[in-house]
């Protein structure tokens, strides 16, 4: 994702320093973007640093690493990591950054490859709102729904809940759409139906077309939603909040991993169900 949304910072006019652990995309290398050799150098030429990684080992190892971006800010630059994270590391990372002399947004995003590419990404922000407002239209180049959620750590608290809500909505989907074609049903035809009443969502439109036509090629990998799961359950056991349908979600992505779905599209959760009913969408009864 991260490739899409340099590219569009790009677009917009603006001096791009970038540094990539593996081979540069092409798209990036051909163009004016300059080339850095460690996440340090980026710090040093770069007045606003975007991180966008997997995880939150990743994002450490990112600004606090060897020729980390940490041993290369000076005061007043911003540091903005995209990636979806855990929200307690986050307020830690952000304290460090702070302590330099700079400022930290936590700013996941969400609306998957293909809102990166059409640059209608839905940003959700954790931060001071002046460093907020000084961002915001470097926000607008890679999305379009951009809120100022509340300090450090709300941005990535709002995105567990995104992830949250989008895992047990693909859940409820997969179930009545292999409901209806169990019962001799058009799964294509019911999904169309419930499309124009108070069923209707993003995930039936999108991702209940993926379930019946079975264009699992992500999109956005199962292993991606497990890890945000993953956040999800552990702040949750901090909190000593209980989230039993989460939790059921994951295990379903846990069986689709132990089917080697690890990277196709998290609409493949279906295919648990399936597996546990015996029965496919679309099959003929």
């Amino acid at each position: 994702m991260g490739t899409p949304m340099a590219g569009h910072l790009l677009a917009g006019g603006h001096p791009l320093f970038v540094y990539k652990r593996g081979p540069l995309p092409q798209s990036i290398a051909a163009t004016a973007a300059n080339l850095c050799t460690s996440p340090r150098t980026v710090a040093e030429q770069a007045d606003v640093v975007f991180l966008m990684v997997p995880d939150t080992p990743d994002v450490e190892a990112v600004l606090f690493g060897d020729n980390g971006v940490a041993s290369g800010l000076s005061t007043g630059k911003v540091v903005v990591d995209m990636s979806s994270i855990s929200p307690i590391h986050t307020k830690a990372f952000a304290k460090k950054i702070n302590a330099l002399g700079c400022d930290y947004l936590d700013a996941p995003v969400s609306g998957g490859e293909v809102g990166a590419k059409n640059a209608t990404l839905s940003i959700m922000v954790g931060g001071c709102e002046a460093v907020f407002a000084r961002v915001k239209p470097l926000f607008e180049l890679m999305g379009k729904n951009i809120n100022l959620v509340g300090g450090n750590g709300d941005g990535q608290t709002a995105k567990v809940a995104n992830q949250i809500i989008v895992a047990l909505n693909i859940e409820a989907v997969a179930e009545a759409l292999l409901f209806a074609a169990k019962a001799g049903a058009d799964p294509m035809r019911v999904r169309q139906a419930l499309m124009g009443g108070f069923a209707s969502s993003k995930v039936l439109e999108v991702h209940g077309e993926r379930m019946v036509k079975r264009t699992f090629d992500p999109g956005f990998r199962i292993e991606l939603h497990q890890k945000d799961l993953n956040l999800a359950l552990s702040s949750a056991q901090e909190l000593g909040v209980s989230l039993p349908n989460t939790a059921t979600a994951q295990q379903l992505f846990n069986a689709c991993a132990a089917q080697g779905g690890k990277a196709w599209d998290h609409s493949a959760m279906v295919r648990a169900l399936e597996q546990l009913a015996n029965f496919e969408i679309g099959q003929q009864v």
